[in-house]
């Protein structure tokens, strides 16, 4: 809900591909340089206790961005501030929330785990774009930030009912050198970690191209972009059950998974209507809930208990780190060629470097 109303308040305000671009940049850039640091952290302290605190600032942030536009003081500037600020607490949280699965249940359910969380994700993301909507369109997108402040306080609450006995091996003191050695020496790792930061920078930015294609492509309201983000919700979910279903995850899948991402991507871009947009869209919601799980549950089970976190704040830093890089040439191409451009274009790059890092990775695996 908080990222549909953002991205509509944002084109709201300025009605600028490029400012909507920035903003999303803002928010994910500080995964990039953040995210590993934070894994250090995740491996060293309370999991839970990090969460608790990241649960604090996510709120507040999100209660000061709604008191603003309700206000009427929101901008362009304001909205960038609020999604750097909400970014930096979102790296901060990544690394302890991922890993800190593998501490809640044995690791031959790691897999399952993994999905099931996913989703539990993509149902709120199922309901949350189309609730905003319709609050975007009856109140306007500052009730939409106050209702999500209001939720961390649940999450709050319920991360102190979890209890966490601490794992033999579970907390070392290795640092950030020590984690990038140990996935630079395993090339099945830097695979996986290089595939989903690329599919994520070039396809993975859907803020930014389902609000450009309702506003610029088919002329829809804030209703209509709301149910397009739900039906690719819908394709999420889906995977996400069939994802449950699987003990195990491998190299294979996360391959065939990046490729199926920019497929989708590519075949959304040149819908001719809505309805079949929307069709593309739960195709795209399927091959990115896929992709995302494979990653993340060959990460947490091939990694060890030493090195978990390290390595899922690196996965993260690439995995979200690389929309700032992303978001604004997508927001230049919108500019420049359209929206459909903005779609196509990031899917096709996204194929030949998906190529390029399997024939890299098979290189490697001979060498070994």
């Amino acid at each position: 809900m908080h990222r549909i109303a953002q991205s509509w308040l944002v084109l709201q305000i300025t009605g600028d591909a490029r400012m909507l671009g920035f903003v999303v940049a803002a928010q994910f850039a500080p995964m990039l340089f953040l995210a590993p640091w934070a894994g250090v952290l995740a491996d060293r302290y309370d999991r839970r206790r990090l969460l608790q605190w990241t649960q604090i600032g996510m709120g507040l942030q999100a209660l000061a961005l709604g008191l603003l536009t309700l206000s009427g003081h929101a901008s362009g500037a304001l909205v960038l501030l609020f999604a750097a600020i909400l970014g930096i607490v979102t790296a901060l949280d990544g690394p302890a929330r991922q890993s800190i699965v593998s501490d809640l249940v044995p690791a031959d359910q790691v897999v399952n785990a993994v999905a099931l969380n996913s989703a539990n994700f993509n149902a709120a993301r199922l309901v949350g774009p189309a609730v905003a909507g319709l609050m975007i369109a009856a109140w306007g997108p500052g009730w939409v930030f106050l209702v999500n402040a209001a939720t961390f306080a649940a999450m709050y609450a319920a991360l102190t009912r979890i209890r966490l006995t601490r794992r033999e091996g579970a907390r070392r003191t290795g640092g950030l050198r020590d984690g990038l050695r140990y996935v630079r020496g395993r090339p099945d790792l830097w695979f996986v970690i290089g595939t989903a930061g690329a599919v994520a920078m070039l396809v993975f930015n859907f803020p930014i191209t389902i609000a450009l294609m309702v506003t610029d492509q088919f002329g829809a309201d804030a209703r209509s972009y709301g149910v397009l983000a739900s039906l690719m919700a819908v394709g999420s979910l889906a995977a996400a059950l069939v994802a449950a279903r699987r003990g195990r995850t491998d190299l294979k899948l996360v391959a065939l998974a990046a490729v199926a991402a920019g497929g989708t991507v590519i075949t959304a871009g040149v819908m001719p209507s809505v309805p079949t947009f929307a069709a593309a869209l739960v195709a795209c919601g399927a091959a990115a809930l896929t992709m995302m799980t494979a990653a993340n549950s060959y990460l947490q089970t091939h990694s060890d208990t030493e090195h978990r976190s390290r390595v899922m704040a690196l996965y993260m830093a690439v995995f979200f780190g690389t929309t700032p890089a992303g978001a604004p040439l997508i927001g230049l191409l919108a500019d420049d060629f359209g929206a459909r451009a903005a779609m196509v274009v990031p899917g096709m790059v996204s194929l030949v470097v998906t190529a390029g890092l399997v024939a890299a990775y098979l290189w490697a695996r001979r060498r070994a």
